[in-house]
């Protein structure tokens, strides 16, 4: 009867205790990175300027220039802030959205299951997959997987993103080589230092006109798909906020005028 007694008296205590510390119960502030931009007046977007048609960095001044580019300045503006541009990297891309340093990312960045983990992605607006490019020579050598997973093939990869996820996941006796820089990565084709690489079809479209020497194997029928979006924090406001004005662009016609601009842009060959 007394230990009765006593677990009352101690269930009444706890509970007269959380009423008056009904903060125990109170939920943490939502972010709200929308929020956040407009009392900054600056939205920061990070991007890897290695990614043409989507984001380059270009050798005389280090403008950075592109359709990622593009739409960036268009979210900015429609927010009426100025727009800085953050430079990140794809093995950086993660961790320098958790640690804020910019409100989202544009640069061709591929939807993946593994950065939805810790991210959200604005709508899509550009479907793609991973599929090869080679010398115009090799092109009927490397049609499938089977083809290009033989032991004395060199597929080159960048490091940190999504061509290096898909190669070695699909790769497992061809040789694997790393490259770090995405911009002349295509000129170790050209010079015989790897067989090919797998990366998204759209750049292998734009590579083979600025390497007559290449040559994009089926980008018609890719691999696999994927799909490009914005990268964000995990913050409703501004995730609608991006989603709505790119449901806007595109259903407006300009999104697809500014995709082909860049495509028939002049980029530098090398």
């Amino acid at each position: 009867m007394r230990a009765q007694l006593s677990l009352k008296r101690l269930l009444a205590t706890c509970v007269f205790a959380l009423a008056l510390s009904p903060s125990a119960y109170a939920e943490a502030p939502v972010p709200n990175h929308l929020q956040a931009v407009l009392d900054r007046g600056v939205l920061r977007v990070g991007t890897t300027g290695d990614y043409k048609p989507f984001s380059y960095k270009t050798r005389d001044g280090g403008q950075y220039i592109g359709l990622d580019l593009e739409i960036a300045k268009g979210l900015a503006d429609a927010l009426g802030v100025k727009l800085e541009v953050v430079p990140t990297s794809w093995p950086s891309l993660m961790a320098d959205l958790a640690a804020d340093k910019y409100d989202l990312a544009l640069s061709g960045v591929s939807v993946n299951l593994e950065r939805q983990k810790k991210a959200f992605f604005s709508v899509p607006y550009q479907r793609d997959g991973k599929t090869p490019i080679t010398l115009c020579k090799n092109q009927e050598r490397f049609q499938t997987l089977a083809q290009i997973d033989q032991p004395q093939v060199k597929a080159i990869v960048n490091p940190g993103g999504t061509n290096e996820k898909f190669a070695r996941a699909n790769l497992k006796q061809a040789q694997i080589v790393m490259h770090q820089d995405n911009v002349t990565i295509f000129d170790q084709i050209v010079q015989g230092k790897a067989d090919l690489m797998m990366t998204d079809a759209v750049e292998t479209r734009l590579q083979q006109k600025l390497h007559p020497e290449l040559c994009a194997v089926h980008p018609d029928a890719p691999f696999d798909f994927s799909e490009k979006a914005a990268l964000l924090p995990q913050d409703v406001a501004l995730k609608a906020y991006v989603d709505q004005w790119l449901h806007l662009d595109m259903a407006s016609g300009r999104f697809e005028q500014r995709m082909q601009h860049w495509l028939d842009y002049p980029w530098q060959p090398r």
